[in-house]
């Protein structure tokens, strides 16, 4: 049984153990939290590259002490060439989720780190930019063992991708890879060298850039020189809220952090007194109904949908959600759901700064396209939008609705704790399952973390919206949760579909608390 770790001086969790040891060796150095989390993040990009990498978006949160968290909006906006024109001329009727066209948005992540390192610098970090790349430039290299979620998910997915340009060559050069077969990506490893060498600017208005434009186009996306010279991050004000016990942070719109919001004050408007029954279950199951209605109906590209979200999280939006669910009956649940890959990992160090980071490529190994030369796996996020009317419709510059959303809390006794989790649709969720059980119901971290899960909807690749429970959960709270009127469908144990969910926390006195999911190939690393 995995036991929550404790350490003082600096702590990472991560899904993958070389991008948790990646930051906690920066930590070791001198490093602050959030120069960690830059090298985790670009070496989880070389070592699960099914679930994210430098050719996708990252959100930030960031808490500093003594100062209010801020949040790094690391998102691209659709190519100015993407239109319904566009797509109606090459014959598509919705866009396409693999392949050329499915990369019609500006990869954010390398301009969140940028964005990052200066926050960074402006905390007292002053490690250099080639140190922090240094492990994802040795693991692209030298190469690294496949992992089990890498190998199976290549397999699975296996006739949607190695049509795609590049994909094979990159990933599969041999046929689909074996659990801890060797990969390397020595043209990726040359894209990572390049931006250490040069700066991280040089992504988006280098030769890198050039170099990724003319790739793009020559491969058929609608993405040009001009859509990456006009990116620029942006730091943002946390989406936020009270609860009892303190405040609840996360992103705001296009991501779906208000619907991680919203699910947790309506679950404690519900004033439910134990864990793991199934008063916790059904309610939280509900809220989540409720949350992804206004979410579906509305969330989109903050231009365009303004500020109605803030109103989301007053006292009397609350407690009116709460009073329509019913404790003995579900709600019908016929929305469909929008799946997902990502990454979320955590980074604590001796001062006190707290990061909660999520890095995405959309689904599984996003379009599929390898940008030719670079060895750069491109999102396909952009597939997200419609071509007709909604809050996600395609236009040129607007940015697509966004499953990401990274969670931080502060609460009252003096902790900062940050959480998390991939899962596409399931993020909220998950959140609020592991969030629920540690702080509201005082449950250890990792037992939080591990205990099992349920999901809401629709995930990798699956039709169904059914409501999925891991075959761990007491068989009577099955049944009454069937009797209430649930369509529950008893899924296998630590299943990769329920998420791989992390946490980690710095108490007043210190001590640094860390959980990784047992269903990820993952680890907290320390001092």
């Amino acid at each position: 049984m995995l036991r929550t770790r404790t350490c003082l001086g600096g702590m990472v969790t991560a899904p993958h153990h070389l991008a948790a040891e990646a930051g906690a060796s920066v930590l070791r150095e001198g490093g602050n939290a959030i120069e960690a989390m830059i090298a985790s993040a670009a070496a989880i990009a070389v070592v699960y590259p099914h679930m994210n990498g430098i050719g996708g978006d990252g959100f930030w949160l960031v808490s500093r002490s003594g100062e209010p968290p801020v949040g790094i909006q690391a998102c691209g906006p659709a190519a100015g060439m993407a239109d319904r024109t566009f797509y109606m001329s090459h014959g598509d009727t919705s866009i396409p989720t693999r392949g050329p066209r499915a990369a019609l948005t500006v990869a954010g992540a390398v301009g969140g780190w940028s964005e990052a390192k200066r926050l960074a610098e402006a905390t007292g970090g002053g490690v250099p930019l080639s140190r922090l790349l240094e492990p994802a430039i040795h693991y692209a290299l030298e190469g690294f063992p496949v992992s089990s979620s890498q190998a199976r998910l290549t397999r699975e997915k296996w006739e949607e991708l190695h049509a795609a340009p590049g994909f094979t060559e990159t990933f599969a050069a041999g046929g689909p890879p074996i659990e801890g077969g060797i990969l390397s990506q020595k043209a990726l490893a040359e894209s990572l060298k390049r931006l250490a060498a040069t700066g991280l600017d040089d992504f988006y208005r280098g030769d890198l850039a050039r170099a990724l434009a003319a790739g793009l186009e020559s491969a058929g996306s609608p993405l040009r020189l001009n859509d990456l010279e006009a990116y620029q991050p942006r730091r943002v004000a946390p989406a936020q809220t009270r609860f009892k016990s303190g405040h609840l942070y996360n992103m705001p719109p296009p991501t779906q952090g208000i619907s991680s919001l919203m699910i947790l004050k309506i679950f404690e408007a519900m004033d439910i007194q134990q864990a793991e029954g199934f008063e916790h279950v059904h309610a939280l199951v509900e809220a989540t109904k409720r949350a992804f209605l206004l979410r579906n109906a509305h969330v989109g590209d903050p231009v365009q949908m303004g500020d109605q979200w803030k109103s989301w999280l007053s006292n009397e939006m609350i407690a009116k959600e709460a009073a329509v669910i019913d404790m003995k009956s579900a709600a019908p649940w016929p929305p469909p759901a929008k799946p997902g890959d990502t990454i979320w990992m955590g980074a604590v160090d001796r001062d006190g700064n707290v990061v909660s980071y999520i890095q995405s490529i959309f689904w599984e190994f996003g379009s599929g396209l390898v940008v030719p030369q670079t060895g750069i796996l491109w999102q396909n996020r952009g597939a997200s939008f419609t071509l007709g009317p909604g809050p996600n419709e395609l236009a040129p510059g607007r940015l697509p609705f966004h499953t990401l959303n990274p969670a931080m809390a502060r609460l009252d006794d003096g902790t900062n704790l940050a959480y998390g989790t991939m899962g596409g649709e399931g993020q909220p969720q998950t959140q609020s399952a592991i969030f629920s059980r540690h702080v509201f119901f005082g449950q250890d971290m990792q037992e939080a973390v591990t205990a099992p899960r349920w999901l809401l909807g629709r995930t990798w690749g699956e039709t169904s919206t059914n409501l999925k429970l891991e075959n761990r959960f007491d068989s009577r709270i099955v049944e009454q949760l069937r009797s209430a009127g649930h369509d529950v469908q008893v899924v296998d144990a630590y299943e990769d579909k329920m998420g791989h969910a992390g946490m980690v926390s710095i108490g007043p006195d210190g001590v640094i608390r860390a959980a990784t999911d047992p269903r990820s190939d993952g680890s907290c690393a320390s001092l």
